[in-house]
C-alpha cells in the first residue's frame, strides 16, 4: 500500500489533519425523557468527522473540515460553529438544492435501550458527495486524511468518493478510518464493505462491539487479522481499554511483508461519565494528535482515553480538551499511578495537577 511508513504523517503539509464527511445539526433534549415527550430542545452540531477536526483545533492542530451543507440557515450554524473552534472550513461546499441534515435525539446513552434518534438527512447535501464535486486539492493538502464508515453509508456516491479517497496513490498522506458502524445506516446495504474499506487505510479505528456486529468477527487478534494492512490498527474494547497492532502483519492476506508486529494493551480510564455521546471522535482526536507529535504507541493512546475523558465528563459532543502540558503530565504516570485515576467533571481544569485528579 502506499503511503507513509506505520505510524508516520507527511510532514510536507500546512495543514495537519483534514476531516471529510457529513456533518448535521443536532437538537439535544432539554429534559429526560422519550421524545414524544421532551418540550424543547437546543441546538448543537453532531458529525463525526467534524467532531474530530474541532478537537484536534482545540488542541492547537491546523485542522480543516471538507463537507457538503445546504444553502440554508442550518448549514450557516455548521460552518459558523465549526469554523469557530479554529477549524479551516474553506473548502465546504454549500448545495443550492439540497438541505442541510439535522437529527433529534433523547437524553440517554447510544447504547440504552430507552436511546432515540431522528434524523433527517435523507436527500441531504452531505448525501450528495461524489468524486465528481469534492475538491481534491484540498482533501489531500494534509498530513492525514480523516475518514470514517458513516460518509460510505449515506449514498452510493458517498461510498465511491471513499473508495476514491482510500485507493493507492502516489504521495498519499496518511489516511485514518474510523469504522463508526451504525446498524440503522446499513439496513439496505451490506457493511462488510466497511471491511474492504477499512483495509485500504493506513491507521484504523474498530471497536470491538462493532467488528462483530458488522462482521462476525470477535476478538482484537482477528479484527487483526482480518485488517492485515494497516499499518496501525486501533482495536477498542469499552471499559477494558484499547489494543494497538503496530507494524506490517506478515502473511499470504499482507501487501508487503511485515517485521515483527507491536502489540500495545493500553488500560481504560475510569470516568464519571456525564453523556456518551462523542467519546470515540474524541478518542481518534486524542490519538491522531499525538501521532502528530510522534509520541509512542502507548502515548497516543493514554491521549485518545484523555481526550474521550473530556467529552464524557460533559453533556455534549465537543469540549475544551485538557492543556497539553496538563494532558502530558498525566499520560507520563506509572502504570499504577494511571490505573488509580479517577476524571470526574471538571478535570481538564489546567491548574489541577494529577494527583489532585483522583479520588479514593
Amino acid at each position: 500500500m502506499s503511503g507513509p511508513a506505520a505510524g508516520t504523517a507527511r510532514a510536507d503539509a500546512t495543514t495537519d489533519v483534514v476531516c471529510l464527511g457529513e456533518s448535521m445539526v443536532t437538537f439535544l433534549p432539554s429534559q429526560p425523557g422519550r421524545l414524544a415527550d421532551v418540550p424543547s430542545f437546543g441546538r448543537g452540531i453532531g458529525g463525526a468527522e467534524s467532531n474530530v477536526a474541532c478537537a484536534l483545533a482545540a488542541a492547537g492542530h491546523r485542522a480543516a473540515w471538507v463537507g457538503r451543507v445546504g444553502a440554508d440557515g442550518f448549514g450557516d450554524h455548521l460552518v459558523e460553529t465549526i469554523g469557530g473552534y479554529g477549524v479551516d472550513t474553506s473548502a465546504v461546499r454549500r448545495d443550492p438544492v439540497r438541505p442541510t441534515g439535522i437529527y433529534f435525539r433523547t437524553a440517554t446513552d447510544r447504547g440504552a435501550g430507552a436511546h432515540e434518534v431522528a434524523y433527517y438527512r435523507a436527500g441531504s447535501a452531505a448525501s450528495a458527495m461524489s468524486p465528481a464535486n469534492v475538491p481534491y486539492e484540498e482533501v489531500f493538502a494534509g498530513r492525514v486524511l480523516h475518514l470514517s464508515g458513516i460518509t460510505a453509508a449515506l449514498s452510493a456516491d458517498c461510498l465511491e468518493l471513499v473508495r476514491e479517497l482510500t485507493a493507492p496513490r502516489p504521495g498519499r498522506p496518511l489516511v485514518s478510518f474510523d469504522v463508526n458502524h451504525r446498524p440503522h445506516l446499513w439496513r439496505d446495504a451490506d457493511a462488510s464493505v466497511l471491511l474492504e474499506l477499512a483495509r485500504r487505510c493506513d491507521l484504523v479505528f474498530v471497536g470491538e462491539d462493532e467488528a462483530e456486529e458488522a462482521w462476525g468477527i470477535v476478538g482484537a487478534e482477528a479484527i487483526r487479522a482480518a485488517l492485515p494492512e494497516p499499518s496501525v490498527v486501533v482495536v477498542k474494547r469499552g471499559s477494558a481499554g484499547a489494543t494497538v497492532f503496530s507494524g506490517r502483519r506478515p502473511g499470504p492476506r499482507s501487501s508487503k511483508a511485515g517485521g515483527a508486529e507491536m502489540v500495545t494493551p493500553v488500560p481504560a480510564l475510569r470516568v464519571d461519565v456525564v453523556a456518551a455521546v462523542g467519546a470515540g471522535d474524541a478518542f481518534a482526536a486524542g490519538f491522531l494528535s499525538a501521532t502528530l507529535r510522534g509520541l509512542p504507541v502507548r502515548d497516543r493512546v493514554r491521549h485518545g482515553h484523555l481526550m474521550a475523558a473530556a467529552v464524557l465528563t460533559v453533556p455534549g459532543d465537543l469540549t475544551e480538551p485538557p492543556a497539553r502540558d496538563h494532558a502530558d503530565r498525566l499520560v507520563a504516570l506509572d502504570d499504577e499511578a494511571w490505573g488509580r485515576l479517577r476524571l470526574a467533571p471538571g478535570w481538564t481544569a489546567a491548574d489541577r495537577a494529577p494527583e489532585e485528579v483522583r479520588t479514593p
